[in-house]
């Protein structure tokens, strides 16, 4: 299944196990916070400055 901008930061988080390791390197480290189960990867990348394309390119090598 292919992560896409649009997918909420806690489905990716829930259906793909390494996702965690790599949300952390870009940044990422709000895993846990209330809002991260319903904000998208690209509302989440917009508000910490990471592109998000890089993102989902090294998200998807992964999943």
């Amino acid at each position: 299944m292919t992560i896409t901008k649009d997918m909420t930061i806690g489905e990716v988080v829930r259906n793909h196990a390494k996702s965690v390791q790599i949300l952390g390197e870009f940044g990422m480290g709000c895993l846990g916070c209330p809002s991260a189960q319903a904000e998208t990867l690209e509302e989440a990348a917009m508000v910490h400055g990471i592109d998000v394309d890089k993102l989902l390119e090294n998200l998807n090598k992964e999943a």
